[in-house]
């Protein structure tokens, strides 16, 4: 329980930096889906636990869930703040290559997006 305190803690702590402001290594908080692949976040899962795009391709999470969740790469590539329901967090995959992520409140949904070169 204290580790899922602490780990609620530090999703709080998360700098609110408007997009604009946002370093480019850091993906922004998005209100509305971007072309690219989606993937819903329902029932404490993926929909999609494996997606396959080209590079250049972004990716966009949405939660419609009941509960905050989050989108972690399990390599620091990538890292949403909490997404409360029906809010969205988006990654534009730029390099290829195989990326898992998983929710950091919720260790055991885990997902993959795999990275092919644009042109293959």
């Amino acid at each position: 329980m204290e580790a899922l305190l602490a780990a609620a803690a530090l999703l709080l702590a998360w700098p609110a930096v408007a997009p604009a402001q946002m370093p480019a290594h850091l993906p922004a908080r998005m209100s509305a889906q971007t072309e690219g692949a989606q993937v819903e976040i329902r029932a404490h899962g993926f929909s999609t636990p494996t997606v396959t795009v080209k590079a250049g391709t972004t990716v966009t999470w949405i939660n419609h869930d009941d509960d905050a969740h989050t989108v972690t790469s399990t390599v620091n590539a990538f890292r949403s703040p909490g997404l409360d329901t029906d809010e969205t967090f988006a990654h534009t995959f730029t390099t290829p290559g195989t990326y898992e992520y998983y929710c950091t409140l919720h260790p055991l949904m885990t997902g993959k997006v795999i990275v092919t070169p644009e042109r293959s």
